[in-house]
């Protein structure tokens, strides 16, 4: 695959500063690339390698000046990961299965699927199921009796989809993550064993949703385990029963969301995370790494950090105490006992 420096700009809405007519192969890495590479620079960081980078082209964000001459041409963009997001969608290639429906698949004779869809070898559609146009359901899926998933949406190796779960439009599902999974519902009898609370209700995660690898999202007791529009979820998330997760929020690896837990609008989760059940998160919260939220958040647009989770800024002033604490400790136990000395000396 060829393209020209001059049709790339084109594709990304930037503009060429260099020689336009330079052929591209593929991206690569702005440390590494070569001959033929287009690469990216977005955050300063990496600006020295602007100017020693072996690359044909480099994408770059217009808020960063270049102060040297540079060898390869340039494509300045106002939102360089934007662009980058476009340039990777172009280079990318299609590993999916084959097109159509493969013969070693089973697929209940009652299932709707629309005739652009494409089903992999050993994948499992079970009865009532509903499958959207131009849906890609890799090999060993399983999806369980009368899903939905809406068109255009991927489901990787190893996806399994329980019973009447619905998912929306141009969603990702990565590889071995489980939607519909019972939630973590018992009941303890007085000699303090467990009885089972049936799991009756399913999810729901509607369109422009990504999942990542081994993430878990359990269906709800009763009603609904909600994932709403524009959600990013990376892998290995914990999501439990009657969860609501808001519109176009993000959640990095490892958190755990317990049940009942209504998560705002464009909220952003450190990896790591931990929320307690029945808590409710304002909008644009945003969530520090390995923090432990127990308590509601009522006002938008506030930065936590810390366990039990506090104001961002508060919690590093407080660090910057913790980290002396054996020192301030000192300190006051010889004031404690100059204090003393003076008291015994007034005696």
């Amino acid at each position: 695959m060829k393209i020209s420096v001059r049709d790339l700009a084109s594709l990304v809405g930037g503009e060429v500063i260099g020689n336009p007519d330079v052929m591209i192969t593929q991206p690569g890495k702005i440390e590494s690339a070569g001959a033929g590479d287009i690469t990216f620079l977005g955050n300063n960081k990496y600006e020295p390698y602007l100017y020693t980078s072996k690359a044909s082209a480099i994408l770059i964000d217009n808020n960063i000046e270049v102060i040297k001459e540079v060898e390869p041409s340039l494509i300045r963009v106002d939102n360089v990961y934007g662009a980058l997001g476009k340039l990777l969608n172009y280079f990318s290639k299609d590993f999916g299965p084959e097109p159509g429906l493969s013969s070693l698949a089973f697929i209940h004779e009652s299932v709707s699927i629309n005739e652009s869809a494409r089903v992999g070898p050993f994948s499992v559609i079970s009865e009532g199921v509903k499958i959207g146009r131009d849906c890609i359901i890799y090999e060993q899926v399983y999806v369980g009796k009368n899903v939905v998933i809406g068109d255009g949406t991927i489901l990787y190796p190893g996806v399994r989809v329980y019973h009447d779960c619905v998912i929306g439009e141009r969603c990702i599902v990565h590889s071995n993550s489980v939607v519909g999974s019972d939630g973590f519902g018992f009941s303890r009898d007085p000699e303090g064993r467990f009885t089972k609370i049936p799991q009756i209700g399913n999810v729901k995660i509607k369109d422009d949703v990504e999942i990542g690898a081994n993430t878990v999202i359990d269906r709800a007791t009763m009603g609904s385990t909600i994932i709403e529009e524009g959600v990013k979820l990376d892998n290995l998330i914990q999501i439990a029963h009657n969860v609501e997760i808001d519109k176009n929020t993000a959640i990095a690896a490892q958190a755990g969301i317990s049940g009942s837990t209504k998560i705002g609008k464009n909220c952003m989760i450190g990896g790591q995370v931990g929320f307690v059940g029945h808590l409710t998160i304002a909008d644009n919260t945003l969530v520090q790494a390995q923090s432990g939220v127990a308590s509601n958040i009522s006002e938008p647009n506030r930065k936590l950090y810390g366990y039990p989770a506090i104001e961002y800024q508060k919690y590093l002033r407080a660090y910057a105490y913790f980290k002396r604490l054996p020192e301030i400790v000192q300190s006051i136990r010889e004031m404690e006992q100059k204090l003393d000395k003076i008291e015994n000396g007034n005696k």
